[in-house]
């Protein structure tokens, strides 16, 4: 378990930050920007928690315990001095992901539009973590280019996003609330 003494450390003053191997890099470098990402798809789905029902909310807390996973994982480069023994998100995790994906899509009517962002309070803010968790998957796949990382966190990633939509939907009313896109409405 980690034990937090001490909130400040004043190691980042300069601009830089650690990561789970010890190394050093700058804030803004590639790695940082992914997790950071990640925590921030964390907030959003904390968000989201506080409009959802008891079922929802036992489903997203789980997925904020293994974004907390992710983080690590992301965190700790493969490869180096201390990346054994790292926490990686495994495949069972995504499974995990794939099942609820399934069971939560068979309650819901098919889609014959896309859907906006929006409807209840629930779905609104977990279309608002979907698309954020889209922008750390973005932005894992590109560090991926660059260095090595688990495919299950991309894996995870994607799939996290598919589920926040299906439950998104689940919390407009099984879809009955979503807000259809109606193309060349304006015009």
């Amino acid at each position: 378990m980690v034990k937090l003494t001490r909130i400040y450390t004043k190691g980042g003053d300069g601009g830089e930050t650690s990561l789970g191997d010890g190394s050093r890099v700058v804030k803004h470098d590639r790695r940082v920007a992914a997790y950071g990402t990640v925590d921030e798809a964390n907030a959003a789905i904390g968000l989201a928690r506080l409009h959802a029902d008891a079922a929802t909310d036992r489903i997203l807390a789980r997925i904020q315990n293994d974004l907390f996973d992710l983080g690590a994982d992301l965190c700790t480069p493969e490869g180096g001095s201390r990346s054994s023994g790292a926490l990686r998100v495994v495949e069972a995790q995504v499974r995990w992901l794939e099942d609820e994906i399934d069971q939560i899509n068979e309650t819901l009517s098919p889609l014959d539009s896309f859907i906006l962002p929006g409807g209840r309070a629930a779905a609104a803010h977990l279309h608002l973590a979907r698309t954020v968790t889209r922008r750390a998957e973005r932005l894992v796949t590109a560090l991926a280019k660059e260095e090595s990382v688990n495919a299950q966190a991309i894996a995870y990633l994607n799939r996290l996003s598919d589920l926040l939509f299906v439950l998104s939907r689940a919390c407009n009313n099984g879809g009955k609330d979503d807000v259809l896109w109606v193309p060349g409405a304006n015009r």
